[in-house]
């Protein structure tokens, strides 16, 4: 089924919701039962559109919907565990796979200029200097060099507790930033996203170049997988944003960008709970002496693979039974 017979054959249903939806939503007295059913209808179908990859303002639409209708049947009724057990395995991963397009440009305005940078630094050590002041790059010198007592921790920080508070706070910052200047048409989320990149790149090039290679790489391996890919997450929420105001289609720049916002809301949810994650483990895990660096590579490399895969597989069998369904219908 093509894109325009799919949409040729469901377009009334959807019509039909919206209607529903614009009446629940002024008046207290609606046909829940109708919303009910219609709405399932509706998750079936974005299930499919998602797993046949159809485009993006087909998507675009019937998230919209499907969100609209499940905010006023479970307002009142949805909270607490069950709702974030759905938020974490369900709607984040779906909602990072249907903002794919937005992901890969942050991933590459991102990744581009960290290994741009990186490689600059470790080739001219000094190129750091560009970035950084002096003091500065003598502060990562003594806290990824052998006689550290801790990896990755100032020398006036008391404790890991302490440093998990400032990485919470540093993180989560970095995060907002990355999405919240999305308002600007996308070219602050752009830039953030960019900055991090060369900035992040540009440092741990000159630890390499300057001997810390094995500190650096082993302090990093590991929350990296959630930070960084947090970052990209948070850009591509920024993107997303700017695309909705740059380009806000049949509706007003407005509704445009509060429609974009809804939906990149999900991904920003999910963003503060993997920098949550990297704070903890950065914390407490990663400034650990005690722990062997090849111990922490083969952890950090579980952990790439298991964020990876969560983001691209979690939440995909339930699109994959709705399409076959819709086949033996078919």
């Amino acid at each position: 089924m093509t894109p325009l017979d799919f949409e040729a054959a469901y377009a009334p249903l959807w019509t039909e919701l919206e209607a529903v939806i614009r009446v629940a939503e002024t008046k207290r007295k609606f046909d829940g039962a109708r919303l009910a059913t219609l709405y399932r209808r509706v998750c079936e179908h974005l299930a499919l559109a998602q797993a046949r990859a159809y485009p993006i303002h087909l998507t675009q639409r019937l998230e919209s919907l499907t969100q609209s209708a499940h905010r006023l049947i479970y307002r009142q009724h949805d909270y607490g565990l069950a709702r974030f057990a759905r938020l974490a395995l369900i709607d984040f991963p779906e909602a990072v796979r249907a903002h794919r397009v937005y992901l890969l440009v942050s991933a590459l305005m991102f990744l581009l200029p960290l290994l741009a940078a990186g490689w600059a630094a470790y080739r001219d050590p000094g190129f750091i200097l560009h970035l950084l002041d002096a003091s500065a790059v003598q502060q990562f010198d003594s806290m990824y060099s052998d006689s550290a007592e801790s990896l990755g921790r100032t020398r006036s920080a008391g404790d890991d507790w302490q440093m998990f508070g400032f990485y919470i706070m540093h993180n989560i910052g970095i995060g907002f930033r990355c999405f919240a200047a999305g308002i600007f048409a996308g070219v602050g989320s752009a830039a953030v996203v960019v900055f991090n990149g060369v900035q992040i790149g540009a440092v741990g090039g000159y630890l390499i170049a300057a001997g810390h290679a094995e500190n650096f790489c082993s302090f990093v391996i590991t929350h990296s997988a959630f930070e960084l890919t947090a970052i990209v997450l948070a850009g591509a929420a920024g993107l997303r944003l700017g695309y909705a105001w740059v380009a806000p289609g049949r509706y007003t720049r407005l509704e445009s960008l509060r429609l974009a916002a809804r939906h990149a809301v999900v991904i920003v949810y999910g963003v503060i709970g993997l920098l949550l994650i990297a704070a903890a483990i950065e914390a407490f895990w990663s400034s650990a002496r005690w722990i062997a660096p090849a111990v922490k590579y083969g952890v950090g490399g579980a952990c790439w693979v298991l964020v990876l895969a969560y983001l691209g597989w979690q939440g995909r069998p339930r699109a994959a039974a709705a399409a076959k369904a819709e086949d033996r219908a078919g």
